[in-house]
């Protein structure tokens, strides 16, 4: 799909590989394919599987395991691109768990886990796309959870729950067992194993609230297999064709080997990498939001009201205009924040200000959009009224913009801590 308008970033040779191979794979989903499964709220298969089959699953993963061996510096390209050819936010967030969930398996996980798991990720044949951390009763505060996971040995496997017990054959080795309950967890549907965080020592027995957590990979064919999974999915109205779950969990036996890292350290194993994904995130809204303003730049030259097109009117030119110029701002930061070799709160200032940024900019440019469409900006068949959708969504996930402010105020400010 052409894309006169997008400013090109600086990009290094690999990065234009990687901007290349997507743009192609993009160009065989046209605006119906996606008009449709945000229609149907069916998941886009077909896209996914081709990504997987191109080794795209596998683009953090390293080389000794089959993966491409890529960094944040490519991801960001591929996840502008995927939302900027047509397919919006949603059709990144159908791979980006994908993609993400497996680095703390790489990070973390043990070596045989690593042999097992890795080389078939890497080829499109196994899938983490889910990863189970916000509850109905800890939504940003994510050291709330409740959900715990009890270690107990092959003497003791039964559990004193009143679910069903664990196979036979489960309880030839210590493991855990898992009782909560998660929601807004993404991508079961389409996921192989979850990453799952809960906790193993009680908030109360801890020093400090983000000790005593841990993660688990989950087999998601096994916890049903043991009828201690049930699931409920949620209706929503944006990012539709990406569903989301509540999970619930009575007695869910998981083997010793299911622990992912070190038991106790869970949170700040997820806290690892969180500002290489926000910095992807902010990618995914920019090219969002160039998707709207392509759209809406070409119907504005299009169409034609008082014998003129309505782009030739400032009313709908110069919010256009400062879309676009909020979009490319975004876009230069978020590029910068992943060129940049930081730390600390160094990288965590530039992730949240990009994140803030671009869904901030994605927001405006949908907006635009809308209205230059006028009525037909809330007709599907014009594609904008899911953008808009979707942008609003962006200002909500993985983090609110009010979370992303708080860091910034607090942590680069040094101004007191709100919350």
């Amino acid at each position: 799909m052409s894309q006169r308008h997008r400013a090109e970033a600086t990009l290094t040779e690999s990065q234009r590989l990687v901007q290349r191979s997507i743009r192609a794979i993009c160009a065989e989903y046209d605006h119906e394919y996606w008009r449709e499964k945000s229609r149907e709220k069916e998941y886009p298969h077909e896209f996914v599987d081709t990504l997987a089959e191109e080794g795209w699953m596998g683009a953090l993963l390293p080389d000794e395991y089959g993966g491409a061996d890529l960094t944040t510096e490519e991801v960001i390209v591929m996840m502008e691109e995927i939302a900027a050819e047509g397919g919006g936010f949603a059709a990144a967030q159908a791979i980006h768990g994908g993609i993400y969930n497996s680095v703390p398996i790489v990070e973390y996980g043990s070596e045989e886990l690593k042999a097992d798991l890795l080389p078939a990720i890497a080829r499109g044949e196994t899938r983490v796309q889910a990863f189970g951390l916000t509850e109905p009763n800890a939504g940003s505060e994510s050291t709330a959870i409740e959900t715990f996971a009890e270690r107990v040995g092959e003497d003791d496997a039964d559990g004193p729950g009143t679910g069903p017990s664990p196979a036979p054959a489960a309880r030839e080795e210590d493991g855990y067992l898992i009782n909560g309950s998660k929601i807004w967890t993404s991508r079961v549907d389409v996921s192989d194993f979850l990453l799952l965080v809960a906790r193993t020592t009680p908030i109360e027995d801890v020093e400090r609230k983000t000790g005593g957590i841990s993660m688990f990979l989950v087999d998601l064919d096994d916890a049903r297999e043991q009828g201690a999974l049930d699931s409920s999915k949620i209706p929503k109205s944006a990012s539709e064709f990406v569903h989301s779950y509540q999970l619930f969990f009575e007695d869910l036996w998981v083997p010793e080997s299911a622990l992912v890292g070190e038991e106790g350290e869970g949170f700040y194993q997820v806290l690892d990498g969180l500002n290489e994904e926000r910095l992807v995130i902010a990618a995914e809204c920019v090219g969002l939001g160039e998707l709207a303003l392509e759209r809406a730049i070409t119907y504005a030259n299009e169409r034609e009201v008082f014998d003129r097109p309505i782009g030739k009117n400032q009313a709908i030119q110069h919010p256009l205009a400062e879309a676009y110029a909020e979009v490319q701002g975004a876009k230069a930061v978020t590029y910068d924040a992943a060129r940049a070799d930081a730390t600390g709160r160094e990288a965590g200032a530039r992730a949240n200000t990009a994140k803030y940024l671009a869904s901030e900019a994605a927001f405006d440019a949908a907006d635009a959009a809308v209205q230059a469409y006028g009525g037909f900006g809330v007709a599907t068949e014009y594609d904008v009224e899911r953008y808009f959708r979707e942008a609003r969504l962006s200002r909500l996930v993985p983090i609110t913009q009010e979370l992303a402010l708080n860091y910034l105020g607090e942590n680069v400010l040094g101004l007191p801590r709100s919350y």
